[in-house]
């Protein structure tokens, strides 16, 4: 079956072109909000991409930027898909609203670029390991809720070896601190640690370690951050979606697409490519750390 990807690309793909046309018209955010009779806040979110649009709406805003009728229906057309509703839909609260956005470009996504500083990443963790983190990052929530976001979590990992569209390319590179930083137990690790090498294997999927015998490094700075690279449109009728540098807090998430914010992010990502060890050379790593683990 087909991975429902939802509306998130649509959105943000709808939210540039009426930017753009509002701006070539010379027609400011105030402006417009004033000719439409809507709010500015309304206007902003439309191009922001932050929720559905109305095929009404749509055709409003380009009948006062005298958008020409094919680019006007094309964009009526993306309208319709804002509506659509991807599965993460349905486990309500257990995706907050700022981390909603991420999994649907993660959804969408044809390369993901992965630093990991602290954590095992998301789309790679075992439950256990994942309902371990839950009860840390979530104490005050109901055993029923954090399982709830455990299963999202899982439901996530589906895309690595989903057929239809074609699976995203996931290049990660953890610290070292990554694999020694104990979550749930010693059997806990032992068992996340064997995930690594078992997603390892995934034709799509290559897991590298930064060891902290590089000492200092850009990615210290930086912390963990996500490079998103989106798929050609169908057709080659129209340009990628713009890739987005992804960066997560305790209570929310930076998406960065700027020029120069993604330019800072892929050269810290070159510099972490270069002084991580090489595939074998990771996998002997963990290999050596479960060991440890086991004879502890």
């Amino acid at each position: 079956m087909t991975e429902d990807v939802g509306s998130t690309v649509p959105r943000r793909q709808l939210g540039r072109l009426l930017r753009q046309f509002r701006t070539e018209a010379g027609v400011t955010l105030d402006a417009a909000a004033e000719a439409l009779e809507y709010s500015r806040q309304k206007i902003w979110r439309i191009e922001s991409g932050l929720g559905p649009v109305r095929v009404l709406d749509v055709k409003a805003m380009c009948e006062l930027y005298h958008v020409s009728p094919e680019m006007t229906e094309a964009m009526r057309g993306l309208a319709a898909e804002t509506k659509s509703k991807g599965w993460w839909h349905a486990y309500g609260d257990a995706v907050p609203s700022w981390f909603e956005l991420y999994v649907g470009l993660e959804s969408a996504a044809a390369h993901l670029r992965q630093y990991e500083e602290t954590l095992i990443p998301g789309l790679l963790q075992t439950r256990q390991y994942s309902l371990g983190l839950a009860r840390l990052d979530r104490p005050s929530v109901s055993e029923d809720e954090r399982e709830r976001a455990v299963e999202v979590r899982l439901q996530r990992q589906g895309l690595l070896t989903r057929r239809l569209p074609q699976p995203p390319q996931l290049d990660a590179i953890l610290s070292e601190a990554v694999l020694r930083r104990s979550v749930g137990g010693r059997g806990v690790m032992m068992g996340q640690l064997s995930r690594l090498l078992e997603a390892a294997e995934l034709p799509n999927v290559t897991v590298r370690v930064l060891p902290f015998a590089v000492g200092p490094h850009s990615g210290a700075v930086a912390g963990s951050f996500v490079i998103l690279d989106f798929p050609a449109t169908k057709g080659g009728r129209a340009a990628p979606e713009p890739s987005v540098a992804y960066s997560e807090s305790l209570t929310g998430a930076l998406y960065l697409d700027k020029p120069d914010e993604l330019a800072a992010y892929r050269g810290a990502w070159k510099s972490l490519d270069a002084l991580a060890l090489d595939e074998a050379q990771s996998t002997d790593m963990i290999k050596t750390i479960i060991g440890e683990l086991r004879h502890d």
